[in-house]
């Protein structure tokens, strides 16, 4: 069986890739390990400065794996207080993953984010979408609510009225609302999505390693603090970056108007 998702590296960007088209990239316990996983490795890679999430096949993700849950099957499977426990220990990893990730990710939305899917593109910190993307919160559909943090994640990204909606009615929007609704940066054509994805990724990661993750840390924690809070944090983290030779250098480089050279330290 191949890899659930694949790991490239490309100079300081990493692409992660859902790697199962058959199923339309759908999250089992083996997806969820590699996420968790690979989130574990690029918070001890300083190497990697921001990562790209893409699906392979014409899906991003559509979301939990409809067949096991008829089956009663893997996360679905067992007793209600079984079925607690497969949520907290399987899919759930995922979610707390990717928020304790200080590594910048980029979604790459190549086609349908459904349930679950789009759950996680609400998990990474940009998000640019194909013309063939298509978003739904779609658990009502089903009987079901989000498991996976949606119901934290999707109105923190386009506020309480539009994510009561989405929720509520399951209704799908397409790449243009999602854009309208500030929920993706920028639409590309199909066979543009990636390289696009990249040089975004690449733009970030131009930048000095340790600021980057310390810049994003500060703004997710700064979601849930009052502005003293956010400036105490602020204070702590600047006196931590201001005694990295990549400061130095980048002000060096600024005053003799060249380019800098970062090296992570």
């Amino acid at each position: 069986m191949t890899e659930p998702v694949r790991y490239e590296q490309e100079g300081r960007v990493a692409v992660l890739t859902l790697n199962r088209p058959e199923t339309r990239n759908a999250i089992d316990d083996d997806v969820a390990d590699a996420l968790v996983a690979a989130c574990e490795r690029l918070g001890r890679d300083m190497s990697v400065s921001c990562v790209v999430l893409t699906g392979a096949g014409p899906s991003f993700c559509s979301g939990g794996n409809v067949k096991a849950m008829h089956a009663r099957s893997g996360m679905f499977a067992g007793s209600s207080a079984e079925m607690r426990r497969a949520y907290r220990f399987g899919i759930q990893r995922i979610p707390l993953a990717f928020h304790d990730l200080e590594v910048p990710v980029v979604a790459a939305v190549n086609g349908p984010a459904i349930g679950a899917g789009f759950d996680l593109t609400l998990m990474c910190d940009i998000r640019i979408a194909s013309d063939k993307a298509v978003f739904a919160e779609s658990f009502v559909r089903l009987g079901l609510v989000s498991g996976d943090g949606g119901a934290w994640l999707l109105q923190r990204a386009i506020g309480a009225s539009r994510a009561y909606e989405m929720t509520l009615t399951a209704d799908s929007i397409d790449a243009q609302r999602a854009l309208q609704w500030g929920l993706v940066s920028s639409v590309h054509p199909g066979e543009r999505l990636l390289a696009e994805a990249k040089a975004v990724a690449a733009r970030i990661a131009a930048h000095p390693p340790h600021s980057l993750r310390l810049n994003k840390r500060l703004l997710r924690e700064s979601e849930h603090m009052t502005l003293a809070q956010s400036l105490e944090l602020a204070a702590g983290l600047q006196s931590i970056v201001q005694h990295t030779d990549d400061l130095r250098e980048g002000v060096a480089a600024f005053l003799d108007k060249r380019a800098p050279e970062f090296r992570g330290k």
